[in-house]
């Protein structure tokens, strides 16, 4: 389980990327600059990163599934996943 600072500084940005969207595109569109530099940091969709939705796990992120690859395999092996079954050859 990832730290709970983690977790709610990613909530937080999250907060301010959507608070800010619409005026990062105005200022975008405008060419202004010096107006997106004066914006705070954590309102660029860039400084966001994928994480686990069950554990807040950053690395090894599966985007389709929305979880870490531990949880993934947890999952997968309890059958919660559909399509998803053990391999064997």
């Amino acid at each position: 389980m990832a730290k709970k600072s983690h977790i709610a500084r990613q909530q937080r940005r999250e907060r301010i990327v959507a608070q800010y969207a619409e005026k990062r595109k105005e200022l975008k569109e405008k060419g202004d600059y010096a107006g997106l530099a004066k914006l705070p940091r954590d309102s660029s969709a860039t400084r966001l990163h994928n994480r686990c939705m069950m554990t807040g796990r950053a690395r090894s992120y599966y985007r389709k599934f929305g979880v870490s690859r531990l949880v993934f395999r947890e999952l997968a092996l309890q059958g919660k996943i559909p399509g998803v079954v053990k391999s064997s050859w």
